[in-house]
């Protein structure tokens, strides 16, 4: 017994009871297929929806994998509202309000501020910028007791300079936990080498790496490409190639080339991928 997904009559998938009154139903979590009545009920009728709920979980977590991400990891300057640039270089983090304010916006601050000789504040927070590194740490450490995944990331690479790897791992751990996509990638990256506090572990740098791809990372959703590459699944990696390169990566976008000639992307594919990817 089943219950039915099209919106009709509800019954539990264990014991057949219908939804009504006292009884709450709930989905499996993982497939969204069926429909329980309690715990007992999900356990006894595991054996029968196991083989249908792992391939419907699997084709939920592609259709959010290779959704289109809206824009990259990085976001939009919170004060001109222009997509911030893959390049770190033109971009810079405020310690204050941990904004990542573009170049521009940047640079015009302080041309402004200084014209009418007064002190240098932050262009978006408008608070004093921090005058040493103590006083800098020190608005990071309130951040992160506050919880801000982008203090937990910044705390992360402060303690992996220090080679306090244990250290960098939590702080890596808690900002992905809050859904920060910098953080995903990082974690891939060291699941994947092995060493300095974590595990060579295969299946975890792949969760972190999709995870990172899903919140818009386009070298991570590289990564993932190549490893399909390694397995032989050409039409995925160009699935990924194609996201990438609409994110401005140059390096998906000469993947994206090399899958057209090799007829693995559509001539329309290829041009949308070019036109957003210039946009980008």
């Amino acid at each position: 017994m089943s219950a039915d997904v099209g919106g009709g009559n509800k019954a539990c998938s264990g014991c057949g009871i219908a939804e009504g009154g006292d009884v709450k139903l709930k989905d499996c979590s993982a497939c969204k297929l069926v429909k329980y009545c309690g715990i007992e009920c999900q356990r006894k009728h595991r054996s029968q929806h196991k083989k249908d709920c792992k391939r419907r979980a699997a084709e939920l977590r592609d259709e959010l994998l290779f959704k289109q991400p809206e824009s990259s990891h990085r976001g939009d300057c919170p004060i001109c509202c222009l997509p911030l640039s893959l390049d770190k270089q033109k971009s810079v983090l405020m310690g204050c309000c941990l904004k990542m304010i573009c170049n521009g916006c940047d640079y015009a601050n302080p041309m402004d501020v200084v014209g009418v000789k007064i002190c240098q504040k932050c262009p978006f927070c408008r608070l004093p910028t921090a005058k040493s590194q103590e006083e800098l740490e020190s608005n990071l450490m309130k951040r992160v007791e506050a919880n801000d995944p982008v203090a937990m990331y910044q705390m992360a690479g402060y303690r992996y300079q220090e080679k306090k790897f244990s250290g960098a791992i939590e702080y890596y751990t808690k900002a992905a936990g809050l859904g920060h996509a910098e953080a995903h990638y990082e974690l891939s990256c060291l699941y994947h080498d092995g060493g300095k506090g974590v595990k060579q572990d295969k299946k975890r740098c792949l969760y972190h790496a999709e995870e990172a791809a899903i919140g818009g990372h386009p070298i991570a959703r590289y990564n993932l490409a190549s490893n399909e590459i390694e397995h032989g699944r050409f039409e995925r990696a160009a699935k990924h190639w194609i996201i990438g390169a609409k994110l401005g990566h140059d390096n998906s976008l000469d993947g994206v080339k090399t899958s057209f000639k090799t007829g693995f992307v559509s001539k329309e594919d290829f041009a949308a991928a070019l036109r957003a990817h210039q946009a980008a």
